[in-house]
């Protein structure tokens, strides 16, 4: 028993290790990171900004296996910090914080899959192999619409629940 324990621990470390490889390779072969420094002018900062990533990940990957650390809002309602509206408020604060990583993570993922839709050189080959030439900048901004109303939808109607 304890030998089947050791082997799922050392494939799971594994296989964690190797999700985590895959996905610092692919931010490295984007060049995202320096990308970003580039676009917001810290070039010097370019360490700290790869340490801000590295730190998101691991941080994200140990709260998703090690989910009962990572309740804060059970914390604050037990306690009750903000007295006899505790739940109110902490509903109020829990959507904004919902809401901001939302948007940080959205901006994440948009900008990862626009420096690999750049690096594939993906829209200029299609646009010019279909000849459109003029409004390429409004075809894009109409599927980025597209795209968040389509997952608007999804959430709102809890799509994600029925498995549909």
């Amino acid at each position: 028993m304890l030998l089947k324990w050791i082997l799922l621990g050392v494939c799971g470390l594994s296989f964690g290790f190797l999700a985590s490889a895959g996905v610092f390779t692919v931010l490295v072969s984007v060049g995202l990171i320096p990308r970003f420094a580039g676009k917001m002018h810290v070039a010097k900062k370019v360490f700290a900004l790869e340490e801000a990533v590295i730190f998101g990940t691991l941080s994200g990957g140990f709260l998703s296996v090690f989910s009962d650390y990572g309740k804060l809002g059970a914390f604050v309602l037990s306690r009750g910090f903000f007295g006899v509206e505790t739940v109110m408020i902490w509903k109020w604060i829990g959507n904004f914080l919902l809401a901001g990583g939302g948007l940080f993570a959205g901006m994440f993922v948009g900008c990862l899959a626009l420096a690999i839709a750049e690096m594939l050189n993906s829209i200029p080959i299609l646009s010019r192999r279909i000849g459109f030439r003029h409004g390429l900048g409004i075809a894009v901004t109409a599927a980025a619409f597209g795209k968040a109303i389509g997952s608007l939808i999804y959430f709102a109607k809890g799509i994600f629940l029925s498995g549909m």
